[in-house]
């Protein structure tokens, strides 16, 4: 059988030599890519000074590269999008329709609106294109610049646009960037990258990119790579294990901006149950911050706690309504969500073990493993809740909005609320506890790139600040001026 090949990519040259073989996740695909110890030497920028070209382009210059690769990431036409999207069938942990439907969008991201967003409101373009002068009281002028850095970013798997907007942080930073692909999804930034070298094989842009998969782990190669003479800053998105790998390496001059894994969860109002119709709306919110990318992402609902009430009335209100989000998931589109591509069978023993005990919980679905809802009958969420993956999710009965504090926790990343009302409420307040980001429930996963992410601003943490102070004793009191005392 012939094994897909994955290039290397650096800095705009396409590397198919020195071949091994290598298994992406989930063991259902063997890839041969270049053995990245043999390229150890040229990964690296190793002289900063060869970022100068970068600041040659304005950012009108990097608009209308964006704008051009975008054309070129159309799906029906780019063959290196549609290869990396069959190979990603494969590795990707959810189904071939929210993959393609997710390769589908890719060049949305690199419209010159979007992007010039994207920067105004993370970073500021003027910081961008030039230093800012600002006086100070003390007669000061202080000048401030935003300069691209050295970086390597470790890129989660869990879907298709996190490559994308990696490499589009990059450009617009005027950063030096080496992508180490994740082994669920070890082609899309190459096949991004394979189409900048098509397009613009000599372009600062281009050839500030480079793109390589190794095993995460291989300590020989990456206590040589990850030094501040070859990098200046690590992005990590990933698991527990991995970003706790990453910071072994951390030292003064590099720094680690930590991407690390979360939980979110959902809360739904007393209000949701005035009437049938308003209940129905909340319950189709929730399937899709539930469903969504199958519940593979960090922003996903797991545990929703429901103001229904915890008298009979109430858990009869709740029970109704995890049959309205259940059979509102099953009805998600399929770009969204499906049945999952492999339900995890431990979870699914718990699951099934509390179809045994109605007393305490009601089980909705599950049984063909198309994911379920779990309706607990007391005040408490299971005690998998922390595994809770593929579609299945639980409504937790409370009486008051202070009992849903519960919901939030340092790991908590996004909560969706409903309705609006409930989240005025409380948005001042769940901070305090460790929420990161707070949506209209539905939302969860239309993430949004102009905002801070996971509770710190990472386009700002990727650049370098620097600041010029400008004084003279004619406009700011000069230190070697000052009075002497006498002890």
């Amino acid at each position: 059988m012939t094994r897909p090949i994955a290039p290397m990519i650096i800095r705009g040259e396409v590397i198919t030599d020195n071949l091994i073989e290598v298994g992406g996740r989930g063991g259902d695909l063997a890839f041969l890519t270049p053995d990245a110890h043999q390229y150890l030497h040229k990964l690296p920028l190793a002289n900063p000074a060869r970022l100068a070209d970068l600041y040659a382009l304005t950012f009108a210059d990097i608009l209308d590269y964006a704008q051009a690769l975008g054309e070129r990431l159309d799906f029906g036409t780019n063959a290196y999008l549609q290869e990396a999207c069959e190979l990603s069938y494969l590795t990707s942990p959810v189904t071939q329709t929210i993959v393609k439907g997710a390769y589908l969008g890719l060049r949305n991201l690199l419209s010159r609106e979007f992007i010039t967003e994207m920067v105004e409101k993370t970073v500021g373009i003027r910081y961008l294109e030039g230093w800012v002068k600002e006086r100070l009281i003390d007669g000061t002028e202080l000048e401030t610049r935003c300069f691209g850095s050295r970086t390597l970013h470790i890129v989660a798997g869990n879907a298709v646009p996190l490559s994308l907007i990696t490499i589009l942080r990059n450009m617009v930073l005027r950063s030096d960037a080496i992508i180490k692909a994740p082994s669920n999804d070890p082609f899309t930034a190459l096949a991004i990258a394979r189409t900048m070298v098509d397009m613009a094989p000599d372009h600062p842009l281009t050839r500030h990119l480079s793109v390589a998969y190794w095993k995460g782990g291989d300590e020989g190669l990456e206590r040589q790579l990850y030094q501040p003479h070859n990098i200046e800053k690590i992005v990590a998105w990933g698991g527990f294990a991995a970003l706790k790998h990453v910071t072994q390496y951390i030292q003064p001059g590099l720094e680690l901006i930590s991407l690390d894994p979360k939980r979110s969860a959902s809360i739904i109002g007393k209000d949701t149950f005035s009437d049938d119709a308003t209940m129905r709306e909340a319950a189709l919110r929730l399937a899709s911050d539930i469903g969504a990318l199958n519940q593979k992402g960090c922003v996903c609902a797991r545990v929703a706690y429901v103001q229904s009430g915890t008298d009979e009335a109430g858990l009869e209100k709740l029970n109704t309504f995890g049959r309205y989000v259940y059979d509102a998931m099953m009805c998600l589109p399929n770009t969204l969500s499906t049945t999952p591509k492999r339900y995890d069978q431990g979870l699914k023993a718990h699951v099934d073990a509390l179809r045994l005990d109605d007393e305490w919980y009601r089980v909705i679905g599950g049984k063909d493993g198309e994911g379920a809802v779990i309706c607990s009958q007391l005040p408490e969420p299971v005690e998998f809740a922390a595994s809770l993956d593929d579609r299945t999710a639980n409504l937790v009965p409370v009486d008051s909005l202070d009992d849903m504090m519960d919901a939030v926790d340092a790991y908590t990343q996004t909560v969706g609320i409903y309705p609006e009302s409930v989240k005025d409420e409380l948005k001042d307040r769940m901070p305090l506890f460790g929420a990161q980001r707070i949506v209209s429930l539905g939302y969860a996963a239309a993430m949004k790139w102009q905002a801070p992410q996971d509770a710190i601003e990472p386009m700002r943490r990727m650049g370098k600040w620097i600041s010029n102070q400008i004084a003279s004793p004619e406009t700011t009191p000069a230190p070697w001026l000052r009075a002497s005392i006498e002890i």
